[in-house]
């Protein structure tokens, strides 16, 4: 009577510190400094956006959502969702935008 034995599989390798020592040396060395109010990069397109916003482009959201709103209504089903979201999107890019505008402009 033979006795088989099992060979057990080789363990996973178990990841240890001395693995993470080179990666985190390499992204030291290619780290530089950062400093959020100096860049400029993307200022225009910022202005652009934040015009767009206050300007026409608020008053087409508005209205859209608002025109949104009233074919809800039109549809027979009565809800004050379809009246409260077109006020809160009007109110939302009427003062919203200048807020939020004030708010990351302080920031940086």
């Amino acid at each position: 009577m033979t006795i088989k034995t099992a060979v057990p599989a080789p363990a996973a390798r178990r990841i240890q510190r001395r693995d993470y020592i080179l990666p985190a040396l390499v992204a030291l060395a290619g780290a530089s400094a950062a400093i959020a109010g100096a860049d400029t990069t993307f200022d225009p397109a910022l202005t652009q956006f934040t015009n767009f916003l206050e300007g026409s482009g608020g008053k087409i959201i508005t209205v859209l959502s608002l025109a949104g709103g009233l074919i809800g209504l039109a549809s027979g089903r009565f809800s004050l969702g379809q009246v409260a979201v077109p006020v809160g999107v009007g109110i939302g890019v009427g003062t919203g935008v200048p807020i939020v505008t004030s708010v990351v402009t302080a920031v940086i």
